[in-house]
């Protein structure tokens, strides 16, 4: 029986073979509205039909343009509203946009799509940096650039990734600033009678990130079972997002001190709505005044830092200085150094993999040099 063709218009997908036969990725081709032929390619046969769906698509859509005369300006423009808005958060989206547009476009921006060559990319990063910004903000913009050009080698209007033979700045891992016991005591006893009081507390005591407490319902607390159940994030734009990954979306012990700060929490809200000449009511267990969301950045300058401030804990050296994450930091450090097993740590935080777990804090792991060490002597003895 012969093989049906495809209809008129929607584009073949052939592989492409080295000169000794072994296939080494797959093409695809269609015809654009000017009636030039157009080509897009994937590693797999699978990845090159997905791009040519998607450029027929846009053909079809009349999304199409010459990518012998568009800049790189335009092309990140489209691509930021065609292939990035609504296929991630909208945090990402936002930080994906401003990285275009104070940092890309500004700089090479005019250059045409196709005459972009890694040179350009690298004068990018070295201008950057010996501008003053950090290199982890390079890094973001090494990756946002990547991205887009990606797409742009998918969806056939260049043919290699050009950011590929950059590398990007080296990134110093951050010093990791735990609170140690006394210094957690002072910054609780600080904070006693503080409205956000349970939030500092719950922070210690569970290890969940501030965009999750941020995120909390009351909905989420069982006080029967002495339970919390991390289901969203509030993001620093604003916005309610699920947990990232499915390690992120769990259920948490409390201790008999959070429940109890929580409790006494619940009560002051309660008389705090109640004197509020107007309360949005989003069932929110950290909301502002007004039951709105709390804002990231108001909860750290704000609030957070006046607390640290109190308890004798702030430093004017950035290099020292306590953050909002230094809480989950304490609670890990706290756990771990009292034997707790990394496992039910890593379950605890949400952490992806104990990997990660282990990665970020071995060094503070009790005896585990003593192991090692007496481990070899006996294997040598």
């Amino acid at each position: 029986m012969k093989k049906k063709q495809r209809g008129n218009g929607s584009g073949t997908v052939y592989a492409r073979k080295n000169k000794d036969g072994k296939v080494i990725g797959y093409r695809g081709s269609y015809f654009a509205p000017d009636g030039k032929r157009r080509y897009v390619s994937g590693k797999t046969k699978t990845e090159a039909q997905r791009a040519l769906r998607k450029a027929t698509a846009d053909r079809d859509g009349g999304l199409v343009f010459d990518a012998g005369s568009i800049t790189l300006g335009e092309y990140l423009d489209r691509w930021l509203s065609i292939s990035v808005r609504g296929t991630v958060r909208r945090s990402t989206y936002v930080r994906y946009e401003g990285l275009v547009r104070n940092h890309i476009t500004p700089s090479i921006g005019r250059m045409k799509l196709k005459g972009l060559t890694p040179t350009h990319v690298r004068s990018l990063y070295r201008k950057k940096l010996d501008s003053g910004l950090a290199p982890r903000s390079v890094n973001y913009i090494h990756v946002t650039l990547h991205k887009a050009l990606e797409q742009a080698v998918l969806d056939g209007l260049v043919p290699r990734n050009v950011s590929e033979g950059v590398r990007a700045p080296q990134v110093r891992k951050e010093e990791m600033k735990p609170l140690s016991p006394t210094q957690v005591r002072a910054l609780l006893s600080a904070a006693r009678g503080d409205r956000l009081e349970s939030l500092y507390v719950l922070a210690i005591h569970t290890g969940l990130r501030q965009g999750e407490l941020l995120g909390l319902k009351w909905t989420d607390i069982d006080f029967n079972s002495g339970t919390l159940s991390v289901q969203r994030s509030l993001d620093a734009d604003g916005t309610f997002n699920p947990p990232k990954r499915n390690k992120s979306r769990r259920t948490v012990k409390l201790t008999h001190q959070a429940v109890e700060a929580l409790r006494l929490h619940r009560k002051r809200q309660n008389e705090e709505r109640l004197k509020a000449a107007r309360w949005e009511d989003h069932g929110l267990v950290f909301p502002n005044r007004v039951g709105k969301p709390l804002d990231h950045n108001n909860l750290y300058h704000r609030d957070f830092k006046s607390l640290l401030k109190r308890a004798g804990h702030w430093s004017e050296d950035k290099e020292k200085r306590f953050t909002f994450h230094s809480l989950r930091h304490t609670c890990a450090t706290l756990l771990l150094s009292k034997n707790v097993h990394p496992k039910i740590v890593q379950e605890m935080l949400g952490h992806a993999t104990i990997t990660q777990t282990m990665d970020t804090y071995s060094h503070v792991l009790p005896g585990m040099g003593d192991v090692a060490a007496s481990a070899l002597e006996e294997a040598l003895s």
